[in-house]
């Protein structure tokens, strides 16, 4: 893998074959952060199609404040939430749902229990692919808000800091969307896995 300061000055050189590799490294997931907010899967290849172009005209004045993968998932989610503004399908407020079990998580937001490994919770491999694309459809269906937060990270493992930075929320909304998220999560893979 390119380190990002020698990735970024072959960009800024505009070395084809660097961006080549940002696109093959980040476009799968910029459009699946900007499906949480639009409303099409066609609409977020757009919004990212915008990022990209965005990015490309931008990367001069990138002052490497933050890591190259924030500053164009902070580009997408601009560029989406215009998009969505647009489209007339914007939910910035977290809709009402099921409280997260507080004794579940630590108060950055992490499992108070450690999560078992998958392949150790789950003997056959058939069922461990069920159940990530049991996770990933969960994923899909979590309310916007939730979605972002679980995307940024858990998927993507950004801090809790940037998270809140990208999406302009407090640390604590923060890690109630996050709770309710893997609470949501959790719940569909304890009753496929017919667990509590």
């Amino acid at each position: 893998m390119i380190r990002e300061d020698d990735l970024l000055e072959k960009l800024r050189a505009g070395d084809d074959t660097a961006f080549a590799t940002l696109v093959e490294t980040y476009h799968g997931r910029l459009v699946r952060l900007a499906r949480s907010i639009v409303a099409s899967r066609e609409v977020a290849e757009e919004v990212v199609q915008d990022t990209w172009l965005a990015a490309v005209r931008g990367i001069g004045r990138f002052e490497g404040r933050s890591s190259l993968r924030t500053w164009l998932f902070h580009i997408c989610l601009n560029r989406a939430r215009t998009t969505a503004g647009k489209e007339g399908r914007s939910s910035p407020v977290d809709p009402q749902g099921p409280a997260a079990d507080a004794a579940w998580f630590s108060g950055d937001g992490s499992w108070t229990s450690p999560v078992e490994p998958w392949p150790d919770l789950v003997d056959d491999r058939v069922t461990a692919a069920a159940l990530a694309e049991r996770a990933k459809r969960v994923i899909e269906q979590l309310p916007a808000p939730q979605q972002q937060v679980v995307i940024l990270r858990d998927v993507e493992g950004l801090s809790s800091t940037e998270v809140c930075n990208l999406l302009a929320i407090t640390e604590a909304n923060q890690r109630v969307l996050l709770h309710r998220g893997r609470t949501r999560i959790r719940s569909a893979l304890n009753s496929r896995l017919g667990g509590g």
